[in-house]
């Protein structure tokens, strides 16, 4: 099949949108999915993307342009950044949840602690653990 275009540096292909509607044609006819894969020396998670762009938005899926989309970068399109009320109610949410494990292990550490102290059931007696000298 052809219509891979090899690009300039040797290790990218670019595919045509002919080329890619014949590979999806061919795979919803029934095709299996891995030879087809090995016979074009394609990744097979690319065809299925290709795939699932036609289903979704018929040929002109199939025709997106090369590289990252504008001001992409590492995969990851950047979010507007949050008005300054919103980042202050964040940071304060955070504080809250680590003062909130803090409390949890104090409670959990005074619990232990007054485990140990019990005292003996009959007067007098001496406590199962001595108080500290200050």
């Amino acid at each position: 099949m052809k219509g891979a275009k090899k690009a300039k540096s040797g290790k990218a292909r670019v595919h045509t949108p002919e080329f890619k509607l014949r590979v999806v044609e061919r795979m919803m006819a029934g095709e299996a999915i891995a030879p087809l894969s090995r016979e074009l020396k394609l990744k097979r998670e690319m065809m299925y993307r290709w795939r699932d762009a036609y289903r979704k938005q018929g040929r002109l899926g199939l025709e997106r342009p090369r590289g990252r989309p504008p001001g992409a970068s590492a995969g990851k399109v950047p979010a507007a950044p949050p008005p300054a009320g919103e980042e202050r109610i964040r940071a304060l949410e955070r504080k809250v949840g680590q003062q909130a494990l803090v409390i949890d292990f104090l409670q959990r550490a005074c619990k232990r602690v007054k485990e140990l102290r019990q005292r003996s059931s009959k007067p007098g007696a001496t406590a199962s653990m001595e108080r500290s000298k200050p």
